[in-house]
């Protein structure tokens, strides 16, 4: 893994990298946090590139909401359609991808075409 690959800070980075990934002919997914409330552990902007094969680079939520992300990544890029996932304490799955410190967030996530 380059050292891109394991930088999720850079956002410009994360979307270069979605984009040389669909180049190369993988089959890529973006998620990107859109809206945030409380204590989320990313903020809005934030983003996760997903492959079909199951690459993955940037972040999120640095926890347990990355594993839900990316399941709906791969769901979006068999299917083609985009989802808006809704994590929080009014969400019964808050407990179990983990926010529940309160926190809500909303995360778009869409195939790159």
């Amino acid at each position: 893994m380059s050292d891109l690959e394991n930088n999720p800070a850079q956002i410009e980075d994360i979307l270069a990298l979605a984009a040389r990934w669909r180049d190369e002919g993988e089959e890529v997914a973006l998620a990107t946090v859109t809206e945030t409330w409380g204590s989320s552990p990313r903020p809005a902007g934030s983003q996760l590139a997903v492959t079909g094969s199951g690459r993955m680079a940037g972040s999120v939520s640095g926890g347990c909401i990355e594993g839900a992300v990316a399941d709906a990544a791969a769901e979006t890029i068999r299917s083609g359609r985009p989802q808006l996932l809704d994590f929080g304490i009014s969400n019964e799955r808050a407990w179990e991808v983990g926010l529940a410190c309160g926190g809500k967030m909303k995360v778009f996530v869409e195939k790159l075409a």
